[in-house]
């Protein structure tokens, strides 16, 4: 165990008591009254959407990595499992996220998902905020219990080479990528904030994975095995990196460098995974904080605003966003997620 490492995992712990104090109230930080409307509105067309047995799915994909991004969608406003506008959307997800939850830790259904590692590390993040406001000692107990088995899984289904790949590294022969490696870790912090025990050698093997795929010029290549600098993936390690407390690295000016040429809040994705890179580089500027973060977010406020599509429920109106190719639910989660940052309401995303 490399020390400098593990105890900079270890002092995360310290924001674990923040899980237990009460939500910041809904719009604590966001300003822009157009911001609050269109996110009020797409937060509705998301409960709207959510099916009967409590969850979402990408175009009939993806159920539990779905669901997890929408609730935590709902968390972002400041919504609980038990108060709030959406505090039944969000019990029925975890509901279901719970049923999920396999003898082997695995929450998912492998039959069903063939990339059944994303729904796992999503739901890994989504259920440990939730566990801090939890006040039923049944059901903080089974959170519990899902959550450590959740840990045990992944750590089993690390690659050698200290990544994860879609699916498990035994039922993957080995293969590894950096966008579900990212995943496991930014759940496994969630987990630890929460009090979960996850060991620190899952946490060192990950850090280096993310070191030994980082080309020179700042870039993280899609795998071990190589596949070229991505600027989605590199935006993810950076914030991969910080949830596994290496703030300092060498590395990470590097990254910065690379994601500020290739990353500009408005460019065309011609890189892909717009929706999925922005994801991840908003919660990298929101923890730079400062006119940086103001100029970013101003930027792509402006942009995401421009692109919501208004939609009818009933005689309602609400919005969403289809860009991309996974489906609304997906788009409409995520950027919800990075409309709602300054409302700092999850530890896992909070400065």
């Amino acid at each position: 165990m490399k020390p400098r490492i593990a105890q900079r995992w270890i002092t995360c712990v310290t924001s674990a008591a923040m899980l237990l104090m009460p939500s910041v109230s809904a719009w604590a930080g966001v300003e822009n009254p157009r911001t609050r409307k269109v996110v009020s509105q797409g937060l509705d067309w998301l409960a709207y959407n959510q099916h009967k047995l409590g969850h979402w799915t990408a175009q009939g994909r993806y159920p539990t990595a779905m669901t997890a991004l929408a609730g935590m969608a709902m968390l972002c406003e400041g919504s609980t499992a038990t108060q709030g506008k959406y505090s039944e959307n969000i019990r029925r997800a975890v509901d279901y996220l719970v049923r999920q939850s396999r003898p082997n830790g695995l929450i998912g259904d492998p039959m069903r998902d063939d990339r059944y590692t994303y729904g796992h590390g999503f739901s890994m993040l989504f259920l440990s905020q939730v566990l801090g406001d939890e006040e039923d000692e049944d059901r903080r107990a089974e959170l519990v219990d899902v959550l450590t088995r959740a840990v045990k899984f992944t750590g089993q289904a690390q690659t050698q080479a200290g990544g994860w790949g879609y699916v498990s590294a035994k039922d993957g022969g080995g293969f590894d990528e950096g966008s579900t490696t990212i995943t496991q870790v930014q759940g496994l912090r969630g987990c630890r904030n929460a009090g979960i025990p996850v060991p620190t050698e899952i946490i060192d093997k990950a850090v280096e994975y993310i070191k030994n795929c980082t080309l020179p010029e700042g870039g993280v290549q899609y795998s071990s095995k190589g596949g070229g600098g991505r600027p989605a993936i590199t935006a993810a390690a950076i914030a991969c990196l910080y949830n596994a407390g290496e703030y300092d690295s060498d590395y990470v000016p590097r990254m910065m460098k690379y994601c500020e040429q290739n990353l500009g809040s408005d460019t065309r994705s011609s890189y892909g995974h717009w929706h999925y890179a922005h994801f991840y580089y908003a919660q990298v500027q929101y923890r730079e904080g400062g006119e940086r973060w103001e100029t970013y977010r101003n930027e792509i406020e402006s942009k995401l605003l421009r692109e919501a599509a208004e939609v009818k429920l009933g005689d309602r109106s609400a919005v969403n966003w289809s860009q991309g190719y996974i489906g609304p639910v997906y788009t409409t989660a995520l950027n919800l997620i990075i409309l709602q940052l300054d409302n700092a309401c999850l530890p896992i995303y909070q400065r």
